[in-house]
């Protein structure tokens, strides 16, 4: 009987391994290149040499006193920076800004005197009137489809002949009363205006409240579901609107917390100086708006972080005191201002070049 073999299946001896062959789409980035990607980075940067700079020019700022200073100057625009800025990461603008803290602070000092009421009567109506104003924006602006710079040049335009017309229809002059010796007028300074003692130097409380908001703003962007809205709104909103973000939501919450931030500065003010003049504030939008550009906010939204306007706020005040310190001409301040915006934009564009290339 003939036998057959059969022959088994051939096993095949695997090659030795090798070094991993490199794919350019998933090659680590060497790690100067990810921090460049941050956006906070090149105004940090910026925020350093204009520190060691007014430190060699103006030997005043080596103080305690006078970077008190400074640091106060930052916190009242780092605080409405900060808002400001994360509606220009929203992809919008609002020009209002300036003007709406006036609003804010004239709404709580007449309603207080006026009616003979508490000041915290005042403080509460001014926050519904601030928050009532950023909503009005956000809604007009979704509903019409207008940019929001038109709209917000609107409510600008509004909220500053209301500040003049009505103050001087109730007080009859272009400044509101002395509210000093109103009720709970102390416990709402101490709140808004009060300043503390470290080491023989005097600090306000707006320099805290300005790192706490700034925290809070960082965590919001970074590890809240609403952070990634606002991102993803300033991206592209119909992108975000079709993966189920709520784009209306979100753009008037944006808009409303630009209100928050124009009260609380409003009320610094006011608490800070007893009264208030009905035709300030105008321009100062555009210092916020620069805080956050230099900062590393694109004004096409989408990009951006809560750091660097905190950086942007810092050069500002900086500059803003630095400049005295150093026996200079002030007419100069907003020159320099105008230089460090377009280099900030600059630097920030090669940045974000540099970061990106492979």
């Amino acid at each position: 009987m003939g036998m057959t073999q059969q022959a088994g299946p051939a096993v095949q001896t695997p090659p030795a391994p090798g070094p991993r062959q490199a794919d350019g789409r998933t090659r680590e980035r060497p790690l100067a290149l990810r921090l460049l990607a941050r956006p906070e980075v090149g105004v940090f940067l910026g925020a350093v040499a204009v520190f060691v700079f007014f430190l060699i020019a103006a030997p005043a700022v080596r103080q305690g006193n006078s970077m008190a200073t400074v640091l106060y100057q930052a916190s009242t625009i780092g605080i409405m920076a900060l808002p400001v800025a994360l509606l220009m990461i929203g992809g919008e603008f609002d020009l209002s800004a300036g003007v709406a803290v006036i609003t804010s602070a004239l709404t709580a000092s007449m309603l207080s005197y006026q009616l003979t009421l508490n000041v915290w009567v005042g403080v509460v109506v001014a926050l519904v009137v601030s928050l009532a104003v950023g909503a009005f924006n956000g809604w007009m602006m979704v509903k019409t489809g207008l940019p929001s710079f038109l709209v917000t040049l609107g409510t600008f335009l509004i909220l500053q002949g209301v500040n003049l017309a009505v103050t001087k229809l109730v007080t009859g002059n272009v400044a509101t009363d002395d509210i000093s010796n109103m009720d709970g007028f102390d416990q709402a300074r101490s709140l808004f205006a009060s300043s503390f003692d470290i080491g023989g130097v005097e600090i306000k409380i707006t320099v805290v409240w300005w790192l706490v908001f700034a925290a809070l703003a960082t965590w919001v962007l970074l590890r809240t579901k609403y952070g990634n809205w606002i991102f993803a709104v300033g991206g592209n909103k119909e992108s975000a609107r079709a993966v189920g973000v709520p784009v209306t939501f979100t753009k008037i919450t944006l808009f409303m917390l630009v209100g928050f931030g124009a009260w609380f500065v409003g009320m610094h003010q006011l608490f800070s100086f007893n009264t208030v003049q009905s035709g300030e504030g105008v321009g100062q939008e555009l210092i916020y708006i620069a805080a956050a550009v230099i900062g590393g906010c694109l004004l096409t939204g989408g990009y951006g972080s809560a750091i660097g306007p905190v950086f942007g706020a810092f050069m500002f005040g900086m500059v803003n005191q630095g400049i005295v310190y150093a026996g200079w001409n002030p007419d100069w301040f907003k020159a320099f201002l105008g230089v460090m915006l377009l280099g900030a934009v600059l630097i920030n564009l090669w940045v974000r070049r540099t970061a990106t290339r492979r």
